[in-house]
């Protein structure tokens, strides 16, 4: 969808975030002389993706695959490395201070730990109402205690003089939530609001994220490694991997219709609690790749079991429309014939004929780490 779409309220095209790697002050003083360039972790490396007005987005994918720097890059907690983010097809690389400020008003983020994002020497009423301070909003008293009470806080003035100490963990992502909601945002970054709490709770603070997103007509990015969540929660699912959103679409049908294996791999992890439902077991070979070496080409292709040669060695897949698979599934992988004309195969040494012959005859049908 084009950025210039009135119903886009963001659009990130091709989003970077690298961090130099801290390797001590003799190898910065070796780097120097010898003028070799320093190394950098590809923590986010080219994700593009579009949220609609009132829609909600999953990040999903295995510890380190970069949904949270994802997260805070998109509201410019993380400062991206290279590509851009428009918000309301304004590029935020080109914002004034002033607009940036708008943006933060407007762009807010619930953070995974409840017992690590608020301030333990402030009190409630200091924690929610401090986002009030920092952007001169009046009403303040007024402001903190709707937004407790959205947060089911009740009553508000109970908490005002508390600290989080003397909360519960459930109590204390509820205090977060009305942080993020007392500035009346029109996104919020969601990580992993609930994989600190206790199963007991979670049901309620997800309900309250639920209702949090009718009510409000919120744009919401969800992070989790919990897909039984992302389904239950978003409207579209995005799949990473090292950096890279493999696969995207809408959530049911992914998570019914999965077509990337790494995808495929994640969700046959996930338990079934009917012992007599089968499925075909999906093994992962090796770890996660290097992300400071990052490999070429497709950068799942030593643990892929469905590897087929050369083009997925050299080749990096683009993340599109495939032929063979259903409208609005975007995938990355080189198994399926792209609805746009591209041909991996025409930028290897040979051309298609060769490779594709290659791939057919299983001469390199064997994972790339056999």
């Amino acid at each position: 969808m084009s950025k210039t779409d009135d119903d886009v309220i963001l659009h990130v095209d091709d989003l970077k975030k690298h961090f130099k790697v801290d390797e001590g002050w003799i190898a910065s003083l070796l780097q120097s002389v010898t003028g070799d360039d320093p190394d950098y972790v590809h923590a986010v490396d080219g994700v593009s993706f579009d949220l609609k007005r009132g829609e909600t987005l999953g990040l999903a994918g295995e510890s380190g695959c970069g949904k949270t720097t994802t997260g805070m890059s998109l509201v410019k907690l993380h400062e991206p490395t290279d590509g851009d983010i428009h918000y309301n097809n304004k590029r935020l690389s080109e914002a004034s201070d002033e607009e940036i400020k708008e943006f933060r008003q407007n762009a807010q983020m619930i953070f995974q730990d409840p017992f690590e994002s608020l301030n333990p020497r402030m009190t409630v009423y200091d924690i929610v109402a401090e986002p009030l301070r920092v952007h001169d909003i009046r009403n303040e008293t007024a402001r903190v205690q709707r937004a407790l009470e959205f947060a089911e806080l009740m009553p508000a003035e109970h908490y005002f003089d508390q600290y989080p100490h003397e909360l519960s963990g459930g109590q204390r992502q509820r205090v977060a939530i009305a942080r993020a909601l007392v500035l009346d945002p029109d996104f919020i970054v969601a990580d992993e609001p609930v994989s600190m709490l206790d199963v007991s709770l979670r049901a309620g603070v997800l309900s309250l994220l639920d209702r949090m997103t009718e009510e409000f007509g919120l744009s919401v990015v969800y992070i989790s490694h919990d897909l039984s969540l992302l389904r239950h929660m978003c409207d579209r699912l995005a799949i990473m991997y090292m950096g890279k959103i493999v696969e995207k679409g809408p959530t049911d049908q992914i998570i019914e219709n999965p077509q990337h294996p790494y995808t495929q791999a994640l969700i046959n992890a996930v338990p079934v609690p009917d012992p007599d439902v089968g499925r075909e077991r999906v093994e992962l070979q090796g770890e996660v790749g290097d992300v400071i070496d990052v490999p070429t080409g497709c950068r799942f292709k030593d643990r892929c079991p469905k590897y087929i040669g050369d083009v997925c060695d050299q080749v990096v897949p683009p993340l599109e429309a495939k032929s063979d698979t259903g409208a609005d599934q975007d995938i990355a992988c080189h198994l399926f014939e792209s609805a746009e004309g591209y041909d991996p195969y025409a930028e290897l040494d040979g051309g298609r004929a060769e490779n594709a012959t290659a791939a057919n005859d299983g001469s390199e049908s064997a994972p790339a780490d056999d």
